[in-house]
């Protein structure tokens, strides 16, 4: 068996577990890393389904990994050596650099975007927080411009966290409580108890066909900030109707329907970010090359170190974890994409030891 093997997208809708070399970095801003754990995310299977338009047949699969330091670059910044235990986010599916990507058995990160585990966290939790964390600070932080978790406000206002039991809805909540705000959720009823234990104050049935006036009603006319987790099946016009009539804002993990948010409220401003940019580099984007990001990398890099030492604190929960459900290593990993596809998980994050 190679040292180092990788799930790799061959054609549309295809993927194969394939031999390839141990990678050299890059750059000197990268750390050579073996993996110890993996996780599966909804953009996996949709990188897979729509590799063609995404440009990225050929790449390697996945984002969040945990793993041990094998290498690290004279202009890495932060503090990791050689051993170090971490775990972060990597662009995987990028067309413009295929061997980009987390699901193989060593993997290359760009350095200053990582995080050291810490000791009460195990590789297989630690695996579940580098996009969900990345795009948590994008949405909450660098577009809403909300009060940072380190830094809270004293003056507590709602926000509305749409697809709470999303691995990004979990993370935004626990860090949206950080911050000081008064956190209204949405998800199915079943994970309710879940989602206040991290930190929702209210949570309210999506399928409901009076969520909106409970939401409404909950925040008495005062929300006027929403952070879209699910971004599909009129999900920002859902979160549009529970803003205040005085308007708000509406930030999204899929470019959110503009003209359908206006027609609920013309005061109501939306957008959207994809995780990608953080690691402030371009890449293929629906037949498009979108350049590299500096001002989202650096937002990153000291985004990053506040969850440091959030995490170092303890005041960061890893979301709930299926182990290995399907199989061991990259082979469990296939099952996870097909189990994630057709939408069985929920409230947990599938994570497989490599």
């Amino acid at each position: 068996m190679s040292q180092n093997q990788e799930i790799r997208i061959v054609s549309v809708k295809n993927v194969e577990i394939t031999d390839v070399p141990i990678p050299d970095l890059p750059s000197e801003e990268y750390i050579l890393v073996r993996t110890t754990a993996v996780a599966v995310n909804p953009s996996d299977w949709k990188h897979m389904v729509y590799a063609e338009e995404l440009c990225c047949v050929g790449a390697r699969l996945g984002y969040d990994y945990a793993g041990v330091v094998e290498k690290v670059g004279s202009a890495v910044t932060k503090d990791f050596k050689k051993g170090d235990r971490i775990a972060g986010f990597t662009h995987g599916a990028n067309g413009q650099r295929q061997s980009d990507g987390a699901f193989a058995k060593y993997i290359i990160v760009k350095g200053d975007i990582q995080m050291k585990i810490p000791d009460h966290f195990t590789d297989e939790e630690a695996a579940t927080l580098g996009v969900s964390v990345a795009t948590v600070g994008q949405g909450l932080y660098q577009a809403l411009k909300l009060p940072l978790p380190n830094e809270p406000t004293k003056e507590p206002f709602p926000v509305l966290i749409y697809g709470g039991s999303t691995a990004t809805g979990v993370y935004a909540i626990q860090f949206a409580k950080l911050s000081g705000l008064k956190v209204i959720a949405t998800s199915s009823p079943h994970n309710f108890d879940y989602l206040k234990s991290i930190g929702a104050d209210a949570v309210f049935d999506y399928k409901s066909p009076t969520v909106v006036e409970d939401i409404r009603n909950y925040a008495n006319g005062a929300l006027t900030v929403a952070y879209d987790c699910h971004a599909g099946d009129g999900s920002n016009v859902l979160c549009a109707r529970c803003l205040s009539d005085d308007g708000g804002r509406i930030h999204a993990l899929l470019g959110p329907n503009e003209e359908d948010i206006k027609a609920v409220n013309p005061k109501i401003e939306s957008s959207f970010t994809a995780a990608y940019s953080v690691v402030g580099e371009g890449y293929h984007s629906w037949g498009k090359v979108v350049p590299p990001s500096p001002e989202d990398f650096e937002f990153a890099k000291t985004f990053m170190s506040i969850v440091q030492e959030l995490l170092d604190q303890g005041k960061v929960k890893p979301i709930r974890i299926a182990k290995n459900r399907g199989g061991e290593s990259l082979q469990g990993v296939l099952s996870g994409l097909k189990e994630q596809q057709e939408g069985k998980v929920s409230g947990e994050k599938l994570v497989y030891t490599i």
